[in-house]
């Protein structure tokens, strides 16, 4: 892989192979660790200026956003503001969630297309095209990626295929939000050989540090191939996910280095792990040079060990997980391998997967549909409705997960219904088969 060196602007670059580092990114407050929160009814007290900001009304709360738009990127792991959920936080998760699902509108799945497994528009049209007609952003790149894996059943090689873009908010943007965000969001699993990429379950060196290797560090293989595998036949991008990003964001950052700037990395599923990847590989590198990173992570898998996520948390790379605690995507990969056998020690901690940052828990579930339960667009639709999660699924005092199973099991379907759950694990296991 070329390296991305060769991406830098002048006023950025540094030598990869020299012993002069970038500083990382700005001191990092230890973060609360793994704080999860499920939406409740009303708004309490709260005690943070932000906090009171973000618990005003709609209207308000917008032209609030300017003046307290750091704490609402994470900067005090959203303290205050997670539990209960402030209307100012829950309008930008809402947003970013909305420009990851403009990914999702766009890919090209039509066998028959020119621009299959590509975007259907051009960026100056595409957020328009899905229904985003005053985004308040611009695109200024679109990304592809490939991953490095072979299914026994497919002929020829892995396309390289579109997963995101990056965007840059207008003046007109940066007046509302009170600094130059740039966006980078990802879609979530579509094609077959992501399936593959987001059940291998094995864990690898990042490595993304030529400096410093820390081969401590590891991630899920299956997604550090998609981000650093290049299809050098592709005819829509130029270098692995991992370059283009990088030399992008080079640029971008270089170009609005003297105002306030964010970085602002969101995903789905898949899209989210490759989210948290990009946020760690820029303040590893120190590109950032003390802009903040904050990753809106949507449904999103674990991504890497322990010593992953401690590495993100004193690199300051904020995350903030909006998971369904019915989501079985959510709790892979290391369904017994996680943080919760953090005690054990030993060979076991570098073995084990973690998730990182702050979770935000939804809950929600619809007994003909298990899918729902992964559906960005349910994320959005709850969030965005004034009607807390929690209240959504309890009634007369009984989880309304635990009355589906006794509705199942009285009727004798219980198997055949949640079936899904064992197709999940049998396919992580024929995936582990056919690795060599």
């Amino acid at each position: 892989m070329a390296s991305p060196t060769a991406f830098f602007p002048t006023q950025l670059q540094f030598n990869l192979n020299s012993s002069t580092r970038i500083p990382s990114s700005v001191p990092y407050r230890h973060p609360v660790g793994q704080r999860r929160s499920t939406i409740a009814t009303g708004v309490g007290p709260m005690m943070t200026s932000a906090a009171t900001m973000a618990s005003t009304s709609a209207s308000e709360a917008k032209s609030c956003l300017s003046r307290v738009w750091r704490e609402i990127q994470g900067s005090d792991d959203w303290e205050d503001l997670v539990e209960p959920l402030s209307p100012l936080l829950r309008d930008e998760i809402v947003r970013y969630g909305e420009f990851v699902s403009a990914c999702y509108k766009a890919f090209d799945l039509d066998p028959t297309s020119k621009r299959y497994l590509n975007c259907k528009y051009g960026k100056n049209s595409m957020l328009s095209s899905v229904g985003m007609p005053n985004p308040g952003y611009t695109i200024t790149k679109y990304i592809y990626a490939t991953p490095d894996i072979s299914i026994p059943t497919q002929t020829g090689t892995c396309q390289s295929r579109w997963v995101g873009y990056v965007a840059v908010s207008t003046d007109e943007e940066v007046r509302r939000i009170g600094r130059r965000d740039v966006l980078v969001t990802f879609r979530g699993t579509v094609t077959n050989t992501e399936w593959i990429a987001n059940l291998m379950s094995s864990l690898a060196p990042a490595r993304l540090d030529p400096h410093n290797p820390r081969p401590e560090v590891k991630v899920e293989s299956g997604f550090l191939s998609l981000y650093t595998s290049n299809d050098s036949t592709s005819r829509f991008g130029q270098g692995s996910c991992r370059e283009q990003l990088l030399s992008e964001l080079s640029r971008v950052l270089n170009k609005y280095r003297d105002e306030d700037v964010s970085l602002t990395l969101a995903g789905h599923s898949m899209g989210s792990s490759l989210a948290l990847l990009l946020g760690y590989d820029v303040a590893e590198l120190g590109m950032n040079r003390g802009v903040p990173i904050t990753v809106y992570s949507f449904g999103g898998p674990r991504v890497g060990n322990f010593a992953f996520k401690s590495r993100c948390e004193e690199l300051g790379v904020k995350v903030l997980r909006v998971v369904n605690v019915n989501d079985p995507v959510t709790k892979m990969p290391g369904v017994l391998l996680n943080e919760h056998l953090r005690g054990l020690g030993g060979p076991w901690s570098c073995s084990c997967y973690a998730h990182v940052g702050v979770e935000l828990a939804l809950d929600f579930f619809k007994m003909k549909d298990p899918s729902c339960v992964h559906d960005l667009e349910t994320y959005i639709h709850l969030l965005r409705s004034s009607c807390p999660a929690r209240e959504r699924v309890r009634k007369g005092g009984e989880d309304l997960m635990k009355r589906v199973r006794r509705f199942l099991s009285e009727n004798g379907g219980e198997r055949d219904e949640w079936g899904w759950e064992d197709a999940v694990r049998n396919v992580g296991n024929l995936v582990q088969s056919l690795r060599p």
